[in-house]
């Protein structure tokens, strides 16, 4: 039954009281006993190798209580998980025709071993009895760069003779989605109206109001960690911390206080979580380490940078006949959001009924901070894509954009409606929503005013969009298997668990 007495009523929202009086608490309002503070040490370089580190004027500094590097570091915390970013399944080739191409997912340590490939790669950590003197130590880590030829350009970077990130991946690429629906090369032959746009879904960062903190201090009960992140998952953050520490998931307890801001970008295990929470699990005592905005702009990861090539094919009244869609996708230096170009791909019908439809996609590694997931997470590119499609689509036919979104929608359903990308709907009647959207604008009295407009050389300009997203993900269903750690000594270099199965951030296959 529907509490109807709370729709369309004035609800004050709970967490305000306790924002605007100060009272609450952010990660680096955090202040525990003998806590430490963290600085990391940062490239300069987009693609180095690192032929030494000198860490003694640091270690020498008043106050530095530990200078680590990315191989001392490995010795107790394994690799990052790589990967997905928000929801996709990790699958390569045609979903269609249950091909799978796999391609190797590159292991990213937390700290640099051998090798820089983005400016503001990690090359070594300090910590310190306060901020200021780890981060005064962290400038006088000496580092001793070999620069390597570097690519920054997705589409160079999988061209033959491109500098490799990693020598395990062929050309630079890092992922691929397929997907074929219809007969594609019948629906283009001969269409009476064809259209064609290259679109870029340019490459941004997120800045939210806090950057991003982490703090870790011992839990003498369970002999594991407590954790503090500013985090828009943090399950996700203690399952891999555990994974990295060798600690079972119950040794590790994830905090998420005020978060201040996330978009996205705060989704997933950066590598100054597991960095934090390794450091305060060897040392065993509470560390901390707060992102500056500088530090955000390099380390946090950004969102969208795709290419898309656009085709559309269609009779002359509008209606469609085919729809190409080719997505060349920058994943930056490590896979934070390989499965972006694979979520546009199952959006890519939008609401429309396509006959065909046609759509590939490629991931390429290049030197710059890693792309992951940002408002929507590779869902609104493809609306942009497909809307902009139908755009093109009018202008090419001579007709009203609202006409042909309306006489490409898929017809009204209430009991699911697979699209040409593969995606099952659940109900919708999106000719109505456009009808009441038109009527609620005065879109009839808004074409009046635009063309009286141009006659007085004034461009008005009138914009519609119709998108569907998918705004959750699952079902899920998982289970963990392991031996426990409790009793491990924090001193003795750790090993990740042998068995460990893990499903809980992968769709239900189909």
């Amino acid at each position: 039954m529907v509490l109807s007495k709370l729709v369309g009523a004035e609800v004050r929202r709970k967490e305000d009281p306790r924002l605007i009086t100060g009272s609450s608490l952010y990660v680096d309002d955090l202040q525990l006993p003998g806590m430490l503070h963290l600085a990391l040490a940062r490239s300069p370089y987009p693609h180095a190798r690192i032929n030494g580190i000198d860490k003694s004027v640091a270690l020498a500094m008043p106050g530095v209580v530990a200078v680590i590097t990315g191989a001392e570091l490995a010795e107790f915390c394994g690799p990052l998980e790589g990967g997905s970013g928000e929801g996709g399944s990790g699958e390569q080739g045609d979903p269609d025709e249950g091909d799978e191409l796999v391609i190797p997912t590159p292991v990213t340590y937390p700290i640099a071993v051998d090798r820089v490939r983005f400016i503001g790669e990690p090359v070594a950590a300090v910590v310190a009895d306060s901020r200021y003197r780890a981060e005064d130590a962290a400038e006088m880590v000496d580092v001793d760069y070999e620069p390597l030829s570097s690519v920054g350009d997705p589409e160079e970077a999988r061209q033959p003779g491109a500098p490799l990130l990693y020598d395990e991946v062929p050309d630079n690429v890092g992922m691929r989605w397929d997907r074929v629906h219809g007969d594609v090369e019948t629906a283009f032959r001969d269409a009476p109206v064809l259209v064609r746009q290259r679109i870029r879904s340019q490459r941004l960062a997120g800045v939210p109001m806090e950057p991003r903190g982490v703090a870790a201090a011992p839990e003498p009960m369970t002999r594991g960690l407590i954790v503090w992140t500013s985090t828009q998952a943090p399950h996700w953050n203690r399952n891999d911390i555990a994974g990295a520490l060798g600690l079972s998931q119950n040794q590790v307890r994830a905090i998420a206080p005020e978060v201040g801001g996330g978009f996205g970008v705060k989704i997933g295990s950066y590598q100054e979580d597991l960095i934090v929470a390794a450091m305060a699990y060897r040392l065993r005592q509470p560390v901390k380490w707060i992102e500056t905005r500088s530090e955000n702009f390099l380390a946090t990861h950004h969102g969208r940078d795709q290419w898309a090539d656009v085709e559309v094919a269609a009779e002359r009244d509008g209606r469609l006949r085919g729809l190409r869609i080719h997505v060349l996708q920058d994943l930056g230096a490590y896979p934070k959001g390989a499965d972006l170009p694979e979520l546009t791909g199952r959006m890519a019908a939008g609401c429309y009924d396509v006959p065909a439809l046609e759509f590939h996609a490629v991931g390429t590694y290049t030197n710059t901070m890693a792309v992951g997931a940002y408002r929507g997470a590779g869902r609104p590119e493809a609306a942009y894509y497909v809307e902009r499609a139908m755009d093109l689509l009018a202008d090419e036919a001579g007709l009203d954009p609202a006409e042909v979104r309306r006489i490409n929608f898929i017809p009204p359903f209430q009991n699911s409606y697979t699209t040409a990308a593969g995606e099952k709907y659940d109900s919708g009647d999106y000719e109505k929503a456009l009808n009441r959207a038109l009527e609620l604008s005065g879109y009839q009295e808004l074409r009046r005013q635009q063309a009286e407009a141009r006659r007085q050389g004034r461009y008005l300009g009138i914009g519609l969009a119709s998108y569907v997203e998918i705004c959750g993900f699952g079902p899920y269903e998982s289970a963990t298997t392991g031996s426990s750690r409790v009793g491990t000594s924090p001193f003795t270099p750790v090993s990740r668990p042998t068995v460990r199965a893990r499903n809980e951030f992968c769709p239900t296959r189909r």
